[in-house]
């Protein structure tokens, strides 16, 4: 694993995960259902749980959102999906979670966005509210600022102030400023509010790459709170993924953020769960964290004229990922092992001192090999089919 240091901060738990720099980066993730549609959400939660989200954020936007949370809960606890759940408010949250109690108890975590709570417009009593709802059931809150949703009181002033000055800085350097200030103004208030510093996370989000690097530079070098990181409106496909990566690979190297999302939009009917392997991947591919084997094969030449070793890659991949639920109660260490395609057709396992496999072997010839096996730590062998399209 790499050694990259990270950022000191206070650890807040969340629903028994522990958010901080003494814990592992977490991977979060949020559904896309109507959260009154509990049965479509608990399918959702548990796919994504499954795909190896650690903390899951739904929204909870009218008075049937929050009814549907605790029957949401209940159910995945039947159906043994241990995710903790978290509450996404915005205009309306303190009616909400003063309205249903099993609402504001059963959720792990409230997400509050200062600029829709009223703050800087005249009183904070709808924030006060919901942080005093957070003090009564003991749950730790994310002060959520958004570029498009900014105090703009708040801005407004920090703009006035700005023109004033011998040499006025840019309007973007001055609105970066002010979603610091907004996110630490709110912490202190919740503080006062009787919210104990463990039980503050804070995030910043905006859409452009540059400027998430500076926001969060800017937000990590003034406090200690677990920061949670995450491009707002990444994208879809390969757009959203790179500028995800892009952005977080920074600040991860620099040992900032606890806790991260990558907000892809996914095309009609695609999978939620290509969120949580994109988070992982990165995570991974730093050296990070560790969440499965990986297969390393080359990209093909002149030389593969077939599509075998694509289809071998892919399906041993699509195994591995299968198994890793059981493996990973039986092989400690196994997500750390790596596998790699060699020029004649084999994968090779590294031996991992938790986990000493053998290798990933099959035959190589256009149209003969059909498929690859898998040894464990006992020897036994696990076929995994790859069929090619001759022979």
């Amino acid at each position: 694993m790499a050694m990259i240091q990270r950022r000191k901060t206070v650890t807040a738990v969340v629903g028994g995960v522990r958010v901080g720099s003494d814990a592992p980066v977490v991977v979060q993730s949020m559904t896309n259902t109507d959260t009154a549609d509990i049965p479509g959400t608990v399918q959702q939660v548990a796919a994504l749980a499954r795909s190896g989200s650690e903390l899951v954020r739904v929204t909870v936007n009218n008075d049937e959102a929050a009814a549907a949370v605790p029957r949401i809960v209940e159910e995945l606890d039947k159906q043994g999906v241990r995710v903790p759940i978290i509450g996404d408010f915005h205009y309306n949250g303190h009616v909400l979670l003063t309205n249903y109690p099993e609402c504001a108890r059963d959720l792990a975590k409230y997400r509050i966005n200062p600029g829709n709570a009223s703050i800087g417009r005249g009183g904070d009593s709808n924030f006060r509210t919901m942080i005093e709802v957070a003090v009564k059931y003991q749950k730790p809150v994310r002060i959520g600022v958004n570029w498009g949703s900014l105090d703009q009181t708040l801005l407004t002033k920090m703009m006035d102030e700005n023109s004033k000055l011998a040499e006025p800085k840019e309007a973007r350097e001055v609105t970066m400023e002010a979603m610091v200030v907004s996110a630490l103004n709110s912490a202190e208030l919740a503080k006062k509010f009787g919210l104990r510093a463990d039980q503050i996370i804070l995030s910043a989000k905006v859409s452009g790459v540059q400027d998430l690097i500076d926001v969060y530079r800017a937000l990590a070098a003034r406090c200690n709170y677990p920061l949670h990181l995450g491009l707002t409106e990444a994208g879809m496909g390969a757009k959203g993924v790179v500028a995800s990566s892009a952005a977080m690979g920074v600040l991860l190297q620099e040992g900032i953020g606890d806790t991260i999302r990558v907000s892809l939009t996914p095309a009609p009917g695609g999978d939620r769960s290509e969120e949580v392997r994109v988070a992982q991947q990165i995570l991974q591919s730093m050296g990070i964290r560790s969440f499965t084997p990986q297969v390393t094969a080359c990209p093909g030449c002149g030389r593969t004229t077939s599509t075998f070793f694509q289809e071998m890659a892919e399906q041993i991949q699509s195994y591995l990922r299968e198994q890793m639920p059981s493996w990973k109660g039986r092989y400690v260490g196994v997500e750390e092992m790596r596998m790699r395609r060699q020029r004649a057709g084999r994968i090779q396992a590294r031996q991992h001192r938790h986990f000493p496999a053998g290798h990933v072997r099959g035959t190589q010839s256009s149209g003969v090999c059909r498929w690859a096996a898998i040894y464990d730590a006992e020897r036994r062998s696990h076929r995994c089919g790859v069929y090619s399209d001759s022979g």
